[in-house]
């Protein structure tokens, strides 16, 4: 056996997935802030809970992660 004939090939395969999951790559870690957009609360960002999942507890609006708004600020 030459190592093709049991799927085993030279590992020069044209994998298009890039690896990058969320963020194209550039995971937030757990530290970190949860900002409303309304009203400008920040509160701490909780491991495992997306701030988008969480109200603003003086407005009531949709929070956000704090360098997602950094960076959409940066690109205008």
């Amino acid at each position: 056996m030459n190592g093709k004939e049991n799927g085993l090939g030279d590992g020069k395969g044209l994998g298009k997935g890039g690896h990058q999951g969320r963020n194209k790559g550039g995971s937030f870690g757990s530290d970190g802030f949860c900002v409303c957009t309304k009203c400008g609360t920040k509160i701490e960002h909780e491991r495992g809970v997306k701030c988008t999942t969480v109200k603003c507890p003086q407005c009531g609006h949709t929070m956000i992660r704090e360098e997602l708004l950094n960076k959409k600020n940066n690109t205008n």
